[in-house]
């Protein structure tokens, strides 16, 4: 049975994917519970449609990106968070902070999906932030104070 994917299914696709499952599967668990439709020569035109415009979006999302991260080069951040005497902090610093102060200090928008932390940022003092876009990375200065 042909079924068009609504939400991302571990193991199966993503979603808007278009997939050969068995009827059971589909009919048992994955239309019931909202994660599947039926693939209709109707529901098939649209989400072709459907990723034609995600996919559009996602481009003016590159190319905004883009102008964003050469704008981005060589600026410094100043945060502050509470830390102990030894200067670690309390909650550590994640993508999505750091994305909201850039944008408050710099009116740049930056999906923080693009900024390339391993792990969340748990100390005082300079940090080198990088921000990845598909043609171009760049790095910024993050200073946190107490």
């Amino acid at each position: 049975m042909k079924i068009i994917l609504l939400k991302d299914v571990p193991k199966l696709g993503h979603r808007l994917d278009i997939k050969d499952v068995s009827s059971g599967y589909a009919t048992n668990l994955l239309i019931p519970k909202g994660m599947a439709v039926s693939a209709t020569k109707e529901m098939i035109r649209k989400t072709e449609i459907e990723k034609a415009m995600i996919e559009g979006e996602k481009r003016v999302q590159q190319d905004l990106l883009v102008k964003n991260i050469q704008d981005l080069e060589g600026i410094t951040i100043t945060m502050k968070s509470k830390a102990n005497e030894k200067g670690h902090l309390f909650a550590g610093l994640h993508k999505e902070a750091i994305a909201e102060e850039l944008a408050k200090q710099t009116k740049l928008t930056i999906d923080p999906t693009f900024i390339q932390l391993e792990h969340p940022i748990k100390e005082i003092g300079e940090h080198n932030i990088e921000v990845k876009g598909i043609k171009k990375s760049v790095k910024f200065k993050l200073v946190i104070e107490t």
